[in-house]
């Protein structure tokens, strides 16, 4: 096994074998990274057999699965953040080292600690080819818009920032407002440190923008409107779900037109945030009013699409319908190929890092729900799958404040708020 020193904590290394992996504690490591996506070659152990090594090690481990030519920032980060929080020396590994190798040095280029000029050559005298890496670094330069996610474990949500650098001017897409359920507790800990980093990049919010009227998380756009005076906007289709889930609340009182948002975007609208373009897709399926904002290179698709390796969203929910989902998804993967794609869930599949960013591309090629599938065969594994789920913990608490744009409900004559929902009523979803 050939380990090359890359810093004082990190290491990284071409695939180790089981044996390797066995001494690593011997030689001074306190965590294993692994850098591959399963099932590369026959010859990997695999990540299942690699956690199940490290722990009888006594080794952390994070696997953070990559391909050159595709890392995201997101990747860049829970890399670091596993070198980090590793309490010693932390040993990583791709098939070869260079994956693992090009997460550290982007990272480094990124912050600053490195010139992007000096990526290849660092990587030359070490053995290893970083041109991917310095490629990288360059197309992510160029790109535009800039996205900053912040990941809320509660919900497995992602909500975005998403900016002009030239300009500085940003929206928020699908902010979370927090809630407890079993406490009745509300906070502002996502939202705040949305703020945070609006501040820290000196940034001017434009719009707060949600995709459709969540069923796992409130929305913090009111709260974000009151602290920025952005605007707030949704699809026009969100009032069709004020009028469903007005009857599903019996709440004649609930004015079902949309005005809780200060802009309705129709399908193939058009607007900027800062010098961006941005438009609208209106993509049903999973709710009645789902919608993508397509922002310079950039999709957020939300509920539409997750991951390649987790595929699609679930089309049960009233309003959804499946075969309305797989024309949706067509019509965001005619989007080009090189198409950045940010959903709004990850759910970390094999205990895997948070991830939220694909390409077109990487979608058609990869996704099992998409990858030859026909229409009549996603129908058909969708409704099998969505017939083994559960509602979302929170659907009749969160849709109630989701529909009025993030307002909770008004106190009442003691002061307090109260949520109300029915029983009963969504009939034949799978109990826990």
């Amino acid at each position: 096994m050939s380990v090359t020193a890359i810093s004082e904590k990190l290491s990284v290394s071409p695939q180790p074998s089981r044996d390797d992996i066995q001494s690593l504690r011997e030689k001074g490591f306190r965590t294993l990274i692994n850098n591959r996506p399963d099932d590369e070659d026959d010859a990997q152990p695999g990540t299942s057999v690699e956690r199940d090594k490290a722990e009888q090690c006594d080794l952390s481990y994070a696997f953070i699965p990559v391909k050159l030519g595709s890392i995201t920032e997101a990747d860049v980060r829970a890399f670091q953040r596993a070198v980090d929080e590793s309490e010693g020396p932390v040993f990583a590994h791709c098939k070869s080292g260079t994956r693992s190798l090009s997460l550290y040095l982007i990272g480094e280029v990124l912050d600053g600690r490195m010139p992007a000029e000096e990526v290849v050559e660092f990587g030359r005298v070490r053995g290893f080819d970083t041109s991917a890496a310095a490629a990288s670094l360059k197309q992510h330069a160029s790109r535009r818009p800039q996205v900053k996610g912040v990941f809320d474990k509660r919900t497995w949500s992602v909500q975005y920032v998403v900016s002009d650098p030239d300009t500085g001017k940003c929206a928020i897409i699908d902010p979370v407002l927090d809630f407890d359920e079993k406490a009745g507790a509300t906070a502002t800990i996502n939202a705040d440190a949305i703020l945070d980093y609006v501040r820290s990049e000196g940034l001017t919010v434009e719009w707060i923008l949600d995709t459709h009227p969540h069923a796992d998380h409130f929305s913090a756009a009111q709260y974000l409107k009151e602290k920025t005076g952005a605007r707030t906007a949704s699809g026009e289709r969100v009032m069709d779900v004020q009028k469903l889930w007005k009857n599903i609340y019996n709440w004649p009182e609930l004015e079902a037109d949309g005005s809780q948002w200060d802009r309705l975007f129709a399908h193939g609208e058009t607007f900027k945030i800062g010098n961006i373009d941005a438009k609208v897709l209106f993509s049903p399926g999973h709710t009645l009013a789902s919608i993508t904002y397509v922002i310079g290179d950039a999709a957020f698709v939300h509920d539409t699409l997750f991951m390649p390796d987790s595929g699609t969203a679930r089309a049960d929910f009233p309003g959804g319908d499946a075969r309305v989902l797989w024309k949706s998804i067509q019509e965001i993967l005619a989007l080009p190929d090189e198409t950045r794609i940010f959903t709004g869930h990850d759910y970390q599949p094999d205990g895997r890092a948070p991830r939220w960013e694909s390409t077109v591309a990487e979608q058609k090629k990869f996704n099992p729900h998409l990858a030859d599938v026909t229409e009549e065969e996603f129908v058909g594994l969708r409704t099998k799958r969505d017939k083994t789920l559960p509602m979302p913990k929170l659907i009749l608490h969160a849709l109630q404040v989701n529909i009025c744009g993030g307002r909770l409900p008004e106190p009442e004559a003691n002061g307090k708020r109260y949520l109300k929902f029915p029983l009963d009523a969504l009939q034949g979803a799978a109990w826990e």
